[in-house]
């Protein structure tokens, strides 16, 4: 059925009689009905990827591109009086994911049926994912971010699962949506979800009885744990999750014919980070229960399961108490102690253990003894895991760690989010790029053509114009899209240094009130949410919003110098600032962002990297070179021998850098605490004084000069479209399809 078959059906009206609502709804029934007919064929080995959150953004547009009828519907709408993207706006973005590690699962979904493979994402079925952030008094404030509507991309399925907690049993059911490949298969991601969850029981804020598991457990996604009862309740989601999961994965391998201790040969399960990691022993547990010796399952399970470290920051490698597993899943701990036992038999170091002195269960542990395969996301990132942060067990396993650097799919940020740059390269190096990005290289043959680098020019220009519209639109917010954008937007954590951008800005506002003025004006761009529980990040988002007033109603500086915070930052946002962006900052210290995808997204639309030699900025400086980029600071040697040695003294650069002192001094002033609170600016400022563990200062001055040098290299405009060019030429790399082949090559081995 076509479009207007479907609305005729439904509605028995023609196309330009639908309201837009209609329209939407027609579309979602025609896309579930294409991407039916494109299901996978049901291969013997599956992946299973579980991850914690897949941040999907809207998908009408994403689906309609992937299924190849974009353009038809654009025009079949047209012809009716219709605007495709005013009928997108009666979707909302699902509440799904957070940050960096939900986008990539979205994007590595999207390849993996791209290129055929039989696999299909895990996750949980929040009603309000994280929260939806407002601004009040200068301050984040958090409500509830409610997706689900009668009509949605959501199909209810017959599946349920019995799910055995210390204190009650629950069903599970799962819901899936379409995973549309581009010009391929389909796939699914299947949530689960529990019936008996109650919206209303939310009071004030996202407040709400955390201990109330039978209406709690998928309200929200990451809820606040800076309590006991938010830890366990953290377990209970966790194994929600896994169990339904586990169930999921041996019902349908035993029904092709596996015999539990053959798992590997059917089942391949990629565990996103550490919170699916008890699929591991639920496994185990599963396969005893069903029949298999305990030595045989583990076996079985091990062979299956790989795991994806994410990071390096110890406080984000989860460590549960035995004592909260106990309270909320204790036939776990019998599994746990014997897979620690396991490790203890072998081994006599005790940092590889898998329950330490403190009663506490690594996770990550688990993970890295019971897999067939570790894998960190960005070379560098890798290699300080191998070298340094799990060098214990890199010793013991060698064979199992491996990079796979992460990746982007094209379809969403660049075909989607920027069609006037995609037209461009089509007309100009054809549109195989579209499955192939590495044929973006043959774009440098024009980095000389001077029309090819006005057309780019003009291109950003008209995202910029985009970019103003939306602010002004959705936050009344009004700026000059004939300045430089510099933007920096991602989850609010002190080590991506949000708050070295606002010493800077308020370094540069103090240099316009001297009557340093710059040549061309600045917009700086943050948008970020910070954990409810993370006090310090939300100092941060209160400083960078206390600058945005004082700034943008000053009238010497604002027409010099403006700052925006977007509220609610997501994908919808991503999707308009991204290809708006002049100068992409990705300033974390070195040795902390394990990857980052954001820099991908921001060098595949022509936007300069303004950043530190960390995560995946060391490959993007391989490749683009040193005069396409703008690299400072420390490098990770520095800083990880700074963290060994304990010789980082934050008041010794404050009191012996003038500069440094000026700026921060400022956060505590008379202009910045007659608007702001004082409690936050001066709990940030020392802070900053006393520990800055984030080394905001021994960077700042190179900080200041890069940035400087980037907006003095920005008025040669040829110049500066030129880097552009070699930019978006050189992000093939990174597309999420070559990733997920090398997944494919080196771990899942599934049949393409």
């Amino acid at each position: 059925m076509n479009l207007s078959e479907i609305i005729k059906s439904e509605y028995n009206k023609s196309i330009s009689e639908c309201t837009n609502e209609e329209i939407y709804n027609a579309l979602l029934t025609l896309v579930k009905t294409m991407a039916e007919g494109k299901q996978h064929k049901n291969s013997k080995k599956k992946l299973y990827y579980i991850s914690a959150e897949f941040l999907i953004g809207k998908l009408l547009s994403n689906n309609l591109i992937n299924l190849g009828i974009y353009d038809d519907i654009k025009e079949e709408l047209a012809k009716n009086g219709k605007d495709l993207c005013e009928i997108e706006e009666f979707e909302k973005e699902p509440s799904l994911g957070n940050g960096g590690l939900g986008r990539l699962a979205a994007c590595f979904l999207d390849s993996i049926a791209t290129l055929g493979l039989n696999g299909d994402g895990v996750g949980l079925n929040y009603h309000f994912g994280l929260f939806r952030q407002v601004f009040k008094n200068n301050a984040q404030t958090t409500i509830p971010d409610p997706w689900l509507t009668e009509k949605s991309w959501l199909t209810k399925t017959d599946v349920t699962y019995t799910v055995k907690f210390r204190d009650m049993n629950v069903t599970s059911r799962m819901y899936d949506i379409d995973v549309t490949g581009y010009d391929s298969t389909t796939n699914k991601l299947h949530l689960f979800d529990i019936e008996s969850v109650d919206e209303n029981i939310v009071e004030d804020g996202i407040n709400f009885n955390k201990e109330d598991i039978e209406k709690n457990l998928t309200l929200f996604l990451y809820p606040d744990d800076s309590d006991d009862a938010g830890r366990i309740l953290r377990i209970y989601q966790q194994y929600f999750m896994v169990s339904s999961a586990a169930q999921l994965i041996l019902d349908e391998a035993v029904e092709k014919g596996c015999k539990l201790y053959d798992l590997a040969d059917y089942a391949v399960i990629q565990i996103n980070d550490t919170h699916p990691t008890m699929v591991i022993p639920e496994l185990i547990r599963l396969m005893v229960e069903r029949g298999l010796e305990m030595d045989d399952a583990i076996e079985a399970v091990t062979r299956a399961c790989a795991y994806t470290n994410h990071t390096i920051l110890a406080e984000a490698l989860e460590k549960w108490p035995i004592s909260y597993l106990k309270k909320a899943v204790p036939q776990l701990i019998p599994i746990i102690e014997v897979l620690d036992d396991k490790v203890r038999r072998k081994y006599d170091d005790g940092s590889v253990y898998i329950i330490d002195r403190e009663e506490r269960v690594h996770m990550a542990h688990i993970d890295i003894h019971y897999s067939s395969s570790v894998n960190g996301v960005a070379s560098l990132h890798t290699d300080i895991l191998k070298n340094v942060e799990l060098n214990n067990f890199y010793k013991i396993y060698p064979e199992k760690f491996n990079n796979k650097t992460n990746g982007i799919t094209f379809r969403r940020w660049l075909i989607h989010s920027n069609p006037q740059l995609t037209e461009l390269i089509t007309s100009l190096i054809g549109d195989g790029f579209k499955k192939d990005a590495t044929e973006l290289e043959k774009l440098l043959d024009y980095k000389d053509n001077e029309e090819v680098l006005n057309k780019i020019l003009s291109i950003k220009n008209t995202k910029k114009a985009e970019l103003k519209n939306a602010l002004m639109e959705r936050q009344n917010v009004e700026i000059n899209e004939n300045s430089i954008f510099d933007i920096q937007i991602k989850r609010l954590h002190e080590y991506k240094r949000q708050q070295l951008n606002a010493l800077y800005i308020i370094h540069k506002y103090l240099e316009i009130k001297a009557g340093k003025k710059p040549t061309t004006p600045i917009t700086v761009i943050f948008g970020a949410k910070a954990a409810p529980a993370y006090i310090i990040a939300q100092d941060i988002i209160h400083l960078i919003l206390c600058l945005q007033e004082l700034i943008n109603n000053d009238p010497e500086v604002s027409p010099y110098l403006k700052v925006v915070m977007v509220e609610n930052y997501n994908v919808t946002w991503a999707e308009k600032l991204i290809p708006a962006c002049d100068i992409s900052e990705q300033i974390s210290l070195a040795s902390k962002e394990a990857s980052g995808t954001g820099n991908m997204k921001f060098m595949l639309n022509g936007a300069v990297t303004l950043g530190t030699e960390d995560g995946a900025n060391v490959e993007i400086h391989d490749l683009v070179g040193d005069d396409n980029i703008y690299i400072f600071g420390d490098l990770s040697e520095t800083v990880v021998e700074r963290y060994a040695n304990g010789s980082y003294c934050a008041a010794k650069y404050y009191n012996n850098n003038p500069v440094i002192k000026e700026a921060v001094d400022f956060i505590t002033g008379s202009e910045l605490m007659s608007i702001g609170d004082k409690e936050r600016l001066e709990r940030l400022s020392n802070e900053l004084i006393g520990k800055d563990w984030f080394m905001t200062f021994p960077d700042f001055d190179a900080y200041v000069k890069t940035r400087e040098q980037a907006y003095a290299d920005y008025e040669n405009r040829h110049d500066w479209a030129k880097k552009m060019l070699v930019n978006i030429a050189k992000a093939g790399y990174f597309s999420s399809d070559r990733t997920i082949e090398e997944y494919n090559r080196d771990i899942w081995k599934l049949e393409q």
